[in-house]
């Protein structure tokens, strides 16, 4: 066992992409990784304190092996012996110690550096705009919290730990070995360069093959998360396409099949020489130091020390050879940490940022424009499931957007697909931000108040609302954490589903599902509903908030919407005939602009788009009415 020691860290360092021993890094990245081990700098001391002894212990075992020889059994001193096997028992048990104290210290710095580092960019994530996430791919995002985070955090631990042994473990015994034998010890050494030649050779097989085999991984990891989905799983089932997808994913796990095999080969390989190197430099140890022991230059004991002391020394020097590589990969970890770290947020809270009132119900767009911001000014090109080649300009998405929203009033908005209403929704809550012009809420621009009481005063519910995998009373009370049972149940009663859940053998304690699919579309809208109804905002934003009811259904929630509204200012993508006969103000945009503004009535006297909309998609919904 002793000949193996050190493999572990070496063998995954062969595993390790050698590219990262080029990768080019930040110029702050390693005083960053100071800053980040700062709050666990004690434990660190302490913890290279107990690796240092730790390691220094390699040499006692052999040397006290060497006197009990050359002393105690040679010159029949049985007492000695016992007295040195008892002195060996009490080496292992310290060792044996300090092995358990430093896994307790890496452990305590290594999971505290990892929840530093995700809580940092857990926050950090949740804090950037809405465009960000409509570029970044949810797994990438998820692997930086993870792999990149637990290979940061193995700079602190598995890496500096392994190399401050490896190098105390190679000082200690490299010079015990020469104060023993200095001939024994070069002609050995002389192994050395096969052990190197060979991780070398193996390396730069094994670092492809394996980034081969984790891409690999990472495409049937996609491929599972894409159709394992309750959205995905509905798509192959209505589709049929079953065999296809058998076929489509088996070509993909046969890639990683083959380099699987190919990989195990070159790990044997690699574990072949590992154990041939050290069964070689014993027998040379034996066939060098037998006979100087033979003619008298060393003692049978010096010859045993030197034969432990080397295969304890050459895992420590294979170790120290992947020192570039070890280091690279922990810091090129922290490198990507960063590079989300340091990814500024669009929307940002101004300093000097001001409290909205909760009651601030008035809305106002005062010649507004609005482009989409470029995707290098947003996102990583690493984040993105796609590689990106370029960044453009989206061109002008809204042009002189002006109205205003009293408090009470219900504004309209209608126009064709890609005209800017939803954006225009976006702006409200300050999901964007404007290019030029301003939108105020309560009388302030949104750019001037605090995010969180900009929250709170805007309430929205769109046309897919989302739902966590959660219980029904856990979505409701998103909206408003400190709700009452009794506040839960009259959203519900006003939202037109508390009937519904009364009837769930759960309860409010029911499952809604991933992203709520347990419930039909009308089901999980109402819900949306109720949250938006127990949050009470200010504010109210819908967009086309009851697309997926049916018309029994959306006459009873927008009855209970009606009630609710009053007093508010709402802004509401229309869908239905219902909710733009309802409106005092109708705007229709075409091409970012508003081109129509009015009541239902005066814009059908004044034709034009409107009327062409009425015709084209409200007229089933006036047939109805």
């Amino acid at each position: 066992m002793a000949g193996m020691h050190g493999m572990g860290p070496a063998f995954r360092n062969l595993r390790t992409d050698r590219g990262v021993a080029n990768q080019k890094l930040g110029k702050d990245t390693v005083r960053r990784v100071l800053a980040f081990a700062k709050p666990f700098r004690a434990q660190i001391a302490l913890f290279l304190l107990v690796t240092v002894l730790d390691a220094g212990l390699v040499v006692v075992t052999p040397l006290l092996a060497k006197t009990i020889i050359d002393v105690g059994i040679l010159q029949h001193r049985t007492a000695l012996v016992t007295w040195l096997a008892l002195a060996m028992a009490g080496a292992a048990l310290v060792d044996a110690l300090f092995t358990v104290l430093s896994g307790y210290l890496s452990s305590r710095i290594g999971e505290g550096l990892i929840f530093d580092l995700r809580a940092r960019v857990f926050a950090h994530v949740q804090r950037q705009s809405l465009a960000f996430f409509t570029r970044t791919q949810t797994g990438a995002l998820v692997s930086r919290l993870n792999n990149d985070v637990i290979g940061a955090q193995r700079a602190f631990t598995s890496s500096l730990g392994g190399i401050v042994s490896n190098l105390v473990s190679v000082i200690v015994v490299g010079v015990a070995m020469v104060a023993l034998s200095w001939q024994v010890t070069l002609l050995c050494l002389l192994l050395f360069p096969i052990l190197f030649f060979t991780s070398r050779w193996v390396g730069g097989r094994l670092a492809g093959l394996t980034r081969q085999q984790m891409d690999g991984n990472a495409d049937l990891g996609n491929a599972m998360t894409e159709r394992f989905n309750v959205g995905g799983a509905m798509l192959l089932k209505l589709f049929g396409r079953r065999e296809e997808e058998d076929a489509h994913f088996q070509g993909k796990a046969a890639v990683v099949r083959d380099l699987g095999v190919r990989i195990s080969l070159i790990q044997r390989v690699f574990v072949a020489a590992m154990l041939a190197v050290p069964a070689l430099a014993t027998a040379l140890v034996y066939g060098v130091g037998g006979h100087l022991a033979a003619s008298g230059a060393l003692t049978i004991g010096t010859l045993t020390a030197l034969a432990t002391l080397l295969v304890r020394l050459l895992g420590p020097l294979q170790g120290l050879s992947n020192v570039r590589i070890d280091v690279m990969t922990a810091l090129v970890s922290f490198d990507r940490v960063f590079e989300v770290l340091d990814l500024p947020s669009l929307i940002e809270e101004k300093p000097e940022a001001i409290s909205l009132a909760p009651d601030a119900a008035r809305l106002e767009f005062d010649q507004v424009a609005f482009s989409y911001p470029r995707a290098d000014r947003i996102s990583l090109a690493s984040l993105e499931g796609v590689a990106r080649t370029d960044s453009r300009d989206t061109g002008q998405v809204l042009s002189d957007i002006t109205f205003t929203a009293e408090p009470g009033q219900m504004v309209a908005l209608v126009g064709p697909s890609g005209a800017g209403k939803t954006t225009v929704t976006h702006l409200v809550a300050r999901l964007y931000d404007v290019e030029s012009g301003t939108v105020r809420v309560g009388g302030h621009d949104v750019r001037e108040v605090t995010l969180q009481s900009l929250e709170d005063v805007v309430g929205y519910v769109t046309q897919d609302a989302h739902m966590f995998h959660d219980t029904i009373r856990a979505n409701l009370l998103y909206a408003r954490p400190g709700a009452t049972d009794a506040e839960v149940w009259e959203s519900l009663e006003a939202a037109q589903v508390a009937t519904l859940v009364r009837d769930l053998p759960d309860g409010l304690d029911t499952v809604v599902g991933d992203r709520g699919y347990r419930l039909s579309g009308g089901e999980r809208q109402r819900l949306a509903i109720a949250r938006l109804l127990l949050k009470a905002p200010a504010v109210v934003v819908l967009d086309e908030a009851t697309a997926h009811l049916d018309s029994e259904s959306e006459a009873a929630v927008q009855r209970a919407l009606d009630a609710a509204l009053e007093g508010r200012t709402s802004l509401v993508i229309a869908h239905r005939l219902s909710t733009v006969r309802n409106a005092d103000t109708i705007l229709v945009l075409d091409g970012g602009r508003i081109v129509q503004s009015g009541t239902h009535a005066q814009l059908l006297a004044q034709g034009g788009l409107y009327a062409d909309l009425y015709r084209t998609q409200f007229v089933e919904d006036a047939t109805v009415a």
